[in-house]
């Protein structure tokens, strides 16, 4: 089947939280990031919260980000207006008349912090509903957490699906992950409801790359889920054996135009006797260079089809997540998929050899 893809290929949702930096690199001067394609400036206001201003103070428009926290609010580098956490202006110095509260503000965003990372919600001035989405698995101390930021160039629809993408594997990570050498038939059920979908792969063998062999040397079948969750949620989880469990989570976060941030967590649990904190960090430069081939071979394909009318994809049975992926990113459904509730329901099975 053709498609002809718009330009528009991230359309999440403004009304959730977003992680857009570790905790650990929120120190005791302003950040600037972006979100939606608006420049914003973090700081820690005198209790040590986090808090997520727009980039741009209201008097000469200097960007916030370039200036000083003071007692807990940021400073305009320009003319030193000062802001608290929820965009009030605090001080004018100079200004002989502050008997009465001053009218100025920044717009100001919900900001959260919760297992080392900082999240921003989406839109300005709005209470979030709830708090935000939490890594696997982050209380268990049964299992190593490793982590991950890491901005690169181009839009979640397609880093979603190349992340629970099984096809590819044997090739542009051959060896790294799975083979040629050997295919196996395997069948995969998937599964779908309003806010989430998930494939689940039936009678995998465990993978016969480098990381299926350190992970389960003694071979045998794995469980393999490859799931994708509203607003931007990627995860794979497999199990390997009766005691290794792996689960790798990526929120991808809009920062602009086809700029994402992929704010990513392994949760590693491993077989007693097996040094679990020294393998699973020792395992992040693999996962990099299996994420490094798949941005270089999206890189390429973006730029080639630069010399063409724009993307236009092919697809058959065996992609099974990405027109899901796509109707959760819009949140609309197609009649003829749907419609989906709450509950998930079985809406496709399928053969395929890896």
């Amino acid at each position: 089947m053709d498609s002809a893809d718009s330009s528009n290929l991230d359309p999440a949702p403004r009304s959730a939280f977003y992680p857009i930096a570790r905790s650990s690199e929120l120190k005791s001067a302003p950040m600037a990031v972006e979100l939606f394609g608006t420049p914003l400036v973090l700081y820690r206001d005198a209790t040590g919260r986090a808090a997520a201003l727009l980039d741009r103070c209201p008097h000469r428009n200097a960007p916030l980000s370039m200036g000083k926290v003071r007692t807990g609010e940021i400073e305009c580098p320009y003319h030193g207006w000062r802001f608290d956490g929820e965009g009030r202006c605090k001080a004018i110095p100079g200004l002989v008349s502050l008997g009465k509260p001053l009218r100025f503000r920044v717009p100001s965003y919900a900001a959260a912090e919760l297992d080392g990372w900082v999240y921003v919600y989406g839109k300005a001035g709005e209470r979030p509903n709830g708090p935000p989405p939490r890594f696997p698995f982050a209380d268990d101390p049964r299992y190593t957490r490793v982590h991950a930021a890491i901005v690169a160039e181009g839009t979640i629809r397609d880093f979603a699906e190349n992340a629970l993408d099984v096809p590819h594997t044997a090739f542009l990570h051959r060896g790294l992950f799975r083979t040629q050498k050997k295919t196996h038939r395997v069948e995969v059920v998937v599964r779908r409801s309003r806010h989430w979908v998930e494939a689940q792969y039936i009678g995998e063998p465990r993978p016969e790359g480098l990381i299926g062999r350190l992970l389960a040397p003694g071979g045998g079948e794995v469980e393999h889920y490859d799931r994708f969750f509203s607003p931007t949620t990627a995860q794979v989880e497999y199990r390997l054996g009766e005691s290794s469990h792996i689960v790798v989570t990526t929120m991808f976060t809009p920062l602009g135009p086809e700029k994402t941030l992929f704010a990513a967590e392994a949760a590693v649990c491993l077989p007693s006797g097996i040094p679990t904190r020294t393998l699973a960090p020792a395992l992040k430069p693999l996962a990099m260079q299996i994420l490094g081939q798949d941005l270089r071979m999206l890189r390429i394909i973006k730029e080639h089809n630069r010399r063409f009318d724009g993307p236009r994809y092919a697809s058959t049975e065996l992609d099974v997540l990405g027109a899901h992926i796509e109707a959760i990113l819009r949140g609309s459904e197609n009649e003829a998929e749907g419609p989906y509730g709450d509950e998930p329901v079985e809406v496709a099975r399928v053969e395929m050899e890896i």
